[in-house]
C-alpha cells in the first residue's frame, strides 16, 4: 500500500512539475521606457512570467522572428528612413541574446520579418517594398540581395495613398511567399528560390482583395489547405482554399460586432494548436478578440467576442500547450493572459497581467 502511494505521489509530482518555455517580446522604444527586446520564462502550468533578459537599447524592434533551429533571433528596427534589420545570437537555455549586426532595411518602417535557413525576408510598411537578405554562416546578415518595390493605392485616401506591405509569409511547403499589401488591397504570391543570388522572389500571381479592406495578416490551416486573411481597415476575415500558390475565396466573416459604430483596426490572427479554433484581434475603439471554430471544410463558425482588457491589442501569441493566450497591448503597456477552453475555444481572463512598455510582438521559442 505504501509503495502504491509513493508511486502515485511521484507520478503526481512528475505531471505537475513546472514546465517553462521562453517568451520573446518585441516593443516600441519611442513612446515609453523600453530597452527593446525582452525574454521571459513562461510557466505552462500556471502562466507565471519571469523576466530573464532584456536587450541593450535597440530601436523599435516591433517584430521579431527566430531561426528554425532557435539559435538566432532577427528583428526589424522600425525607424522611418533610418530603419534597419538586426541579427542576434539567441541562447535558448538562459534566454540571453547577443547582437551580431544590422543592415539597412532598404525600405521605411519594416513591420514584419520572416526567415528560413538561408534568407531573411522583410515587409517594409511605409516603403511599400519587400527586402531579402542572405544569412552568412554565422547567422548574421549580408546586405539586401533583392528589393521589390510595389506600387498601387486604394480608396481610403488616408491609409491607402501608396503601397504598404504589412506581412510576408511562407507557404507550408516553402515553395511560395505570400505578401499582403494594405495600400493596394492585394496579396502577392511569389515563387521562392532560396539559393538565388538576386531573384529569390519571382511573382506567380496576384490576388485582389475587397477594395478598401486593407489586407494585414494571414495564417495557414495546419494542413496547409486553407488561408485565413484578416483585413485591418474594415475587419473582414476571408477564408481561401489554397493549393500550390493559388487561392480561391470560400467565405467572408467579420471580427466587428454587429452594430458597432467606432473605429475598426483589425490586427493579428492565429490558430490554436490542434487546428480547431481561430482567434483575431481588433484595435481601434473595439479592443477585443474574436473566436471562431474551424469546421472540417475550412469555413468558420463564430464562437465568442470579448474585450482584451487593454488598448491596442496589436499582437498575441498562444503558448505551445494551447492552454493560454497572451495579448500585448501597445497603448496600455501590458500583456494580459487568458485561459483557453480547449473544448469550446472560449477565452476567460486568467487574472494575470504584467506591465511592459509597448509590447507589439510576442513569440514563443521552440524546444
Amino acid at each position: 500500500m505504501k509503495r502504491t502511494f509513493l508511486y502515485a505521489l511521484l507520478m503526481f509530482v512528475s505531471i505537475t512539475k513546472a514546465q517553462t518555455v521562453k517568451l520573446i517580446v518585441g516593443t516600441y522604444t519611442n513612446s515609453c521606457d523600453s530597452n527593446g527586446i525582452y525574454v521571459f520564462d513562461f510557466n505552462t502550468n500556471d502562466a507565471q512570467l519571469k523576466l530573464v533578459f532584456k536587450s541593450d537599447a535597440t530601436i523599435n524592434p516591433s517584430y521579431v522572428a527566430l531561426s528554425p533551429d532557435n539559435q538566432f533571433l532577427y528583428s526589424v528596427n522600425e525607424n522611418g528612413n533610418e530603419s534597419k534589420v538586426s541579427a542576434f545570437y539567441f541562447n535558448k537555455g538562459n534566454g540571453d541574446i547577443d547582437f551580431l549586426g544590422s543592415q539597412d532595411a532598404k525600405g521605411a518602417d519594416p513591420c514584419y520579418i520572416l526567415n528560413d535557413d538561408k534568407n531573411v525576408i522583410v515587409a517594409n510598411y511605409s516603403g511599400g517594398s519587400i527586402s531579402v537578405f542572405k544569412k552568412n554562416k554565422f547567422g548574421a546578415l549580408n546586405e539586401a540581395k533583392q528589393v521589390i518595390k510595389l506600387e498601387g493605392r486604394g480608396p481610403n485616401t488616408q491609409r491607402q495613398e501608396s503601397a504598404h506591405l504589412h506581412m510576408v509569409q511562407f507557404s507550408p511547403d516553402n515553395k511560395y511567399v505570400l505578401a499582403n499589401d494594405l495600400g493596394s488591397d492585394k496579396m502577392y504570391v511569389y515563387g521562392y528560390n532560396a539559393d538565388s543570388e538576386n531573384n529569390v522572389l519571382q511573382l506567380k500571381n496576384t490576388v485582389s482583395i475587397k477594395a478598401g479592406s486593407g489586407p494585414r495578416h494571414l495564417t495557414f490551416s495546419p494542413d496547409g489547405k486553407f488561408v485565413y486573411l484578416l483585413q485591418e481597415l474594415d475587419g473582414t476575415l476571408t477564408v481561401y482554399a489554397y493549393a500550390d500558390g493559388t487561392l480561391t475565396m470560400m467565405e467572408e466573416k467579420s471580427v466587428v460586432a454587429s452594430g458597432f459604430k467606432g473605429k475598426t483596426s483589425a490586427a493579428d490572427i492565429h490558430i490554436a494548436p490542434g487546428g480547431k479554433f481561430l482567434y483575431a484581434t481588433n484595435r481601434g475603439d473595439a479592443n477585443d478578440i474574436s473566436v471562431f471554430a474551424i469546421k472540417k471544410d475550412g469555413t468558420l463558425d463564430f464562437v465568442q467576442r470579448l474585450k482584451t482588457m487593454g488598448q491596442g491589442p496589436r499582437n498575441f501569441a498562444i503558448d505551445p500547450t494551447g492552454k493560454y493566450l497572451l495579448v500585448g497591448h501597445q497603448y496600455t503597456n501590458n500583456i494580459v493572459i487568458f485561459d483557453i477552453d480547449k473544448t469550446s475555444g472560449k477565452l476567460t481572463f486568467s487574472g494575470k497581467m504584467i506591465p511592459l512598455c509597448a509590447p507589439v510582438c510576442l513569440l514563443f521559442a521552440g524546444n
